[in-house]
């Protein structure tokens, strides 16, 4: 083996501390104050965020468990075994609960209420309903009244066998 020279012998010392440095301050700039700015104090809140976040999902997690257990489970008794192992469909029973709560505030059934959403063709998942539901509570007032007055405008058109002003689907564009 020949040398050519020492600069080959030499180990890599990997990327410049400045990039180490700025890939940091990227988890940092929501941060106020100098911790959006500053190294030494944006390694410390980052940490804890970090750390916060991950206690938070397992704390979620729990959560969840308790909330299905409360809610769901008498009816998942009477389904499958396989239904209770999957996490995504304890999901789906607590979004459909909290919607079904939300639209039982405003006089309308779970499933009037996504019935009457996808005819106007409102294109937000059982995820962001629920979440409108807990959240926002004057928006999903506004979802659960533009439902309302779709499900009674369907049943005038249904009488006069014509769609309602205001309203478009895909049988009135095909006409």
């Amino acid at each position: 083996m020949v040398l050519l020279s020492l600069a080959l012998l030499m180990r890599n010392r990997g990327p410049d501390r400045f990039w180490k440095h700025q890939e940091l301050l990227k988890h940092a700039r929501h941060f106020r104050g100098r911790k959006n700015r500053c190294y030494s104090l944006a390694i410390r809140t980052v940490r804890r965020a970090w750390r916060y976040a991950t206690i938070g999902r397992h704390l979620k997690k729990k959560d969840m468990r308790q909330i299905n257990y409360r809610f769901v489970y008498h009816a998942v008794l009477r389904e499958t075994r396989t239904r209770m192992g999957s996490a995504s469909r304890k999901f789906d029973w607590l979004w459909i609960t909290r919607i079904t709560a939300g639209a039982g505030e405003h006089g309308l059934k779970y499933s009037q209420f996504i019935t009457s959403l996808l005819k106007c063709q409102v294109d937000l998942n059982r995820k962001v309903l629920a979440d409108l539901a807990i959240t926002e509570p004057k928006t999903f007032k506004c979802l659960a009244a533009l439902a309302e007055r779709r499900r009674q405008e369907g049943f005038h058109a249904l009488l006069n066998d014509k769609e309602p002003p205001g309203i478009f689907s895909r049988i009135a564009q095909q006409k």
